[in-house]
């Protein structure tokens, strides 16, 4: 069995903890292992944060200030994908290594990184925008209801 949903969310802090506590009772439901579940709550968490930030205000006519989440539990992994209408990524504007110590802010990225197992960055084709798209294998807990057979 398999689940996905898919929310459109206000460029609004709030709505952070929103995508994150539903991807958590998504999983404690589905039953994964509850250090996986954390794992990709915090890169979630990190994604949104980036899109409400930085999602900008350029969004096409039409469209409001939002972003959307979509998460797919499948099997063996989870993939999420966090896409905002923003000016997206400018060159080569994307960190691979942590910001020094000092700095305030800049680790999201490199959390998402460090917490999942595959990650891509970018910018979506043809409106524009920024896309982080990232998956971990899920382990399970004993006798999940939605464990992978």
């Amino acid at each position: 069995m398999s689940i996905w949903w898919s929310l459109h969310l206000r460029r609004e802090a709030a709505s952070v903890p929103l995508a994150r506590r539903l991807l958590l009772g998504t999983m404690e439901t589905a039953g994964v292992d509850p250090d996986i579940s954390y794992d990709l709550s915090v890169a979630l968490s990190e994604a949104c944060a980036n899109a409400v930030e930085h999602g900008g205000n350029t969004a096409p006519e039409g469209c409001s200030e939002a972003y959307r989440v979509t998460a797919y539990l499948d099997g063996e992994k989870c993939r999420i994908e966090v896409a905002d209408s923003g000016p997206g990524f400018l060159g080569d504007d994307r960190p691979v290594r942590p910001v020094h110590d000092e700095a305030e802010n800049g680790r999201g990225l490199y959390l998402i990184r460090e917490l999942a197992d595959h990650v891509q960055i970018g910018n979506k084709p043809g409106l524009g925008g920024a896309v982080v798209i990232f998956d971990k294998i899920l382990k399970w807990k004993k006798d999940a209801p939605l464990m992978a057979v």
